[in-house]
C-alpha cells in the first residue's frame, strides 16, 4: 500500500499545540514561503490564524498559500521575482 499524500505536522500557536494536515506539496510550498519571507512555520500559522475569519486553520492556510502564489503569478509579481529572465538569458523562450 502506498504512503499517504497527506502529512500532519504539529504547530505551536500562541503557546498552544495543534496539528495541521496538508498534502506534501503544500508543505513544500509552506517551506518555500517561510524561507522567502523569513518566517518560521509557527509564525506563518499565527499570522494566518489572525486573518482566518471563522475558517479552520488548514483551510485558511491553503487559501493563504493560494493567494500568495497567485500574487506572484501576476505580471507585476513576475517582474519583481525575475520570472522568465533567467530562461531568456539561457536562450529559452519564456512562456506566457
Amino acid at each position: 500500500m502506498g504512503s499517504s499524500i497527506f502529512q500532519t505536522r504539529n504547530i505551536n500557536l500562541n503557546g498552544r499545540r495543534t496539528s495541521v494536515r496538508l498534502e506534501r506539496e503544500l508543505w513544500e510550498a509552506v517551506g518555500e514561503l517561510c524561507s522567502r519571507e523569513n518566517l518560521s512555520v509557527h509564525q506563518l500559522c499565527e499570522n494566518v490564524q489572525r486573518m482566518r475569519h471563522g475558517m479552520g486553520l488548514t483551510g485558511a492556510l491553503r487559501l493563504h498559500l493560494f493567494r500568495y502564489y497567485r500574487a506572484a503569478a501576476t505580471e507585476e509579481g513576475h517582474r519583481r521575482s525575475g520570472h522568465g529572465v533567467r530562461l531568456s538569458r539561457l536562450g529559452v523562450a519564456a512562456t506566457a
